[in-house]
């Protein structure tokens, strides 16, 4: 069973950057894809990015593309989230998720995924 914790959330204003970090316990992080979703307030829960196994592909949505950017460390079981230039539409619940795939190919979907962490909130004031 793969735990997985988030960390480094907080206010930050509109411009500015921000890391978060996902720690997965439990499991084979390497056999892992990783992902980041974002869920604000009345609304569904949305990928953000995400990274293979490996490393070698990265997916992200179009609304962040070329302002985040996702890394992992398979040697510290880590993945992270580098949010710049943020917007206050950024503001929301960012999740860490690990969905048990050897592909190439980052899935998008919540219901791909296997393992979630609680959340941590980001919020980007204007």
């Amino acid at each position: 069973q793969v735990q997985l914790a988030e960390s480094g959330g907080g206010v930050v204003q509109a411009g500015g950057s921000l890391r978060l970090s996902c720690t997965a316990t439990g499991g084979i992080f390497r056999n892992l894809a990783m992902a980041w979703f974002r869920q604000a307030p009345g609304k569904e829960r949305e990928f953000v990015g995400g990274i293979s196994w490996s490393g070698a592909t990265n997916q992200y949505a179009d609304s962040v593309k070329d302002r985040f950017k996702i890394t992992r460390d398979n040697h510290y079981n880590e993945a992270y989230l580098a949010m710049n230039a943020v917007r206050p539409e950024d503001t929301a619940v960012y999740f860490c998720a690990a969905d048990i795939n050897f592909g190439p190919v980052v899935r998008t979907a919540p219901k791909d995924y296997d393992y979630w962490g609680q959340g941590t909130q980001v919020t980007v004031s204007s």
